[in-house]
């Protein structure tokens, strides 16, 4: 009874203020499930070409390397669109954003399948790539508006796991698939779940002007943290990728390892990142700003062990798993920092910081293949391990005492 007269007065003050009402329970969590779908399925899209690239050439007759562009072409188109597609749409209701990004994801996942060019497969593939930036900056404030301020962080969390999923299910599942039945049927079932997902939204979402929902302004405005978390983002992403896009050369050259283990520490390493989401996600709540700086030191502690120690296989395992445990919670606790600190919209800041995480993925893979032939794969590791360990003096400088922008905007509270 009392859950039920703090909910009515919840949803009547945020009434009072033009702020939209809460739906009912069950449709929140509705959406919210069809939301960490969509996650995991335009996660599992992004990198669905991986396991894939020679059947994908061999069958569109083009060598593996432009086969590669599948991927590459994709994050970049991320980098780039994710703030000017939230920009021209500010205004559009969230619900007909959502569902017409999920539309274009169950239009490219048909397109793909059934492409009989190479071009026609990048041109789909480039079209769900427009639908991934833009979900990132939407997703955010709508997921976390559907509930109390109060479990704010473990709304970001469980989204956060559901996308993790992807590099440990989605993609060696896709990739076992496409295996075993051709490339062309994983490429398409991405449309099936992208069309249950719209499906719901449409449904249960409600429809409302974007500046009126819950969480369409930040918790607590502040420019100067907004920008120390964009910086650090960037460069600890930068770092990460520096190293990940070699880690196979890495575990193999350096470590000693046979490609049959490599194979399983990998898999290690997902499911690393997946529990370092999952741990992350509790303290969110409580630790907001502690938690994006952990998981940075984390990260560089595990990236500097790789080039010190990863000639050693028990060092190599540990390091792989703290890098591993810190990359995923680094960009979830830096969206989570969104909705503390966006001076503006949060959807914009959102997509910021999206943008610049996937701008840190591309400079990461290029700054790792120049690294590598002049230092080879211990010196990438060394080199993204002081890239993070930039982003994390980043962060701490920026817990020093400086002027702070008053809240405002219909949500402000005060800064946590």
């Amino acid at each position: 009874m009392n859950g039920a007269m703090r909910e009515a007065r919840r949803a009547g003050a945020e009434a009072a203020h033009g702020v939209t009402a809460r739906p009912a329970a069950w449709h929140r969590t509705a959406v919210l499930a069809a939301l960490m779908l969509a996650a995991f399925t335009l996660n599992t899209v992004e990198s669905l070409p991986v396991g894939l690239l020679e059947p994908v050439a061999a069958s569109l007759r083009v060598s593996v390397p432009a086969a590669g562009l599948l991927v590459t072409g994709y994050g970049l188109t991320v980098a780039v669109a994710s703030v000017p597609l939230a920009h021209v749409l500010r205004a559009v209701p969230r619900r007909h954003v959502l569902t017409g990004l999920l539309a274009a994801l169950v239009v490219s996942s048909v397109v793909s399948a059934l492409a009989g060019s190479y071009g026609v497969l990048l041109a789909a593939r480039l079209l769900a790539a427009l639908a991934q930036a833009l979900f990132w900056a939407v997703m955010g404030p709508v997921a976390v508006g559907l509930f109390a301020p109060e479990v704010r962080g473990r709304v970001v969390g469980a989204l956060s796991v559901a996308g993790s999923l992807a590099l440990v299910l989605g993609v060696p599942a896709a990739t076992w698939l496409g295996r075993l039945s051709g490339w062309r049927l994983p490429f398409a079932l991405p449309a099936v779940t992208g069309l249950v997902c719209l499906v719901t939204i449409a449904a249960l979402l409600p429809s409302s002007r974007p500046e009126e929902e819950p969480a369409a302004y930040a918790t607590g405005p502040d420019a100067r943290r907004f920008g120390t978390v964009l910086a650090a983002g960037f460069l600890s992403a930068t770092g990460a990728f520096a190293g990940y896009t070699y880690i196979v050369a890495f575990l193999d050259r350096v470590s000693g390892f046979a490609p049959g283990t490599v194979s399983v520490l990998l898999s290690v390493f997902g499911a690393a990142c997946l529990a370092g989401v999952s741990v992350t996600a509790v303290a969110l709540d409580r630790f907001p700003r502690a938690a994006l700086t952990a998981a940075v030191i984390v990260q560089t502690v595990g990236m500097l062990g790789l080039g010190a120690a990863g000639d050693r296989p028990a060092a190599a395992v540990l390091f792989l798993v703290l890098t591993g445990g810190a990359l995923g919670p680094v960009f979830m606790a830096a969206q989570n920092a969104m909705l503390h600190c966006a001076p503006g919209r949060t959807d914009l800041a959102l997509a910021a910081n999206s943008g610049c995480y996937n701008a840190g993925i591309a400079a990461g893979a290029a700054l790792g293949a120049l690294v590598l032939s002049h230092a080879g794969p211990r010196g990438v590791f060394l080199a993204g391990g002081l890239l993070t360990a930039g982003a994390g003096a980043v962060l701490l400088g920026g817990h020093l005492p400086g002027r702070r922008r008053r809240p405002g905007g219909p949500a402000g509270a005060a800064p946590r």
